[in-house]
């Protein structure tokens, strides 16, 4: 998929159909497993529980950060199964963006009623060049 907003719109409606199979109330890696399970069936491309590179003062650690899911090589889902959406998990986000140099991704909690309030879209603007700089601008919708 060559649009960044329709590949969201189906990575949407696979959660969404992911959500209208097993509702709310399960663990995070269950939705994890059943939702690379319905990328795969719409023919996305994903990279389950990618590793995140991280450095220091120039060095890399081995510190084994993972993104839950990376869609198309673009879009990182960070997946919960929690009561509510706290600013940690918006934060821990907004890292991987920064730290995988991307520009998109999606906060998707499984634990609510109606998934699309479950929903959170946020788009970075960290270029490489501006990836360290603690000004960055991360916009949610």
């Amino acid at each position: 998929m060559e649009n960044i907003n329709e590949l969201t719109y189906e990575i949407n409606g696979a959660a969404i159909e992911v959500h209208r199979e097993l509702g709310p109330g399960l663990l995070e890696s269950v939705y994890e497993a059943a939702l690379c399970r319905e990328l795969a069936l719409r023919g996305i491309p994903f990279v389950r529980q990618a590793e995140i590179h991280v450095s220091y003062k120039g060095e890399p650690l081995d510190c084994g950060f993972r993104a839950d899911i990376i869609a198309d090589s673009r879009v990182i889902l960070e997946l919960k199964s929690v009561e509510q959406i706290l600013p940690i998990h918006e934060a821990q986000l907004i890292n991987y963006l920064k730290l995988a140099h991307l520009q998109l991704g999606l906060l998707i909690n499984f634990n609510v009623p109606v998934l699309k309030n479950g929903l959170r879209r946020f788009v970075s603007n960290f270029s490489d060049s501006s990836a360290s700089s603690a000004h960055s601008a991360v916009q949610t919708s």
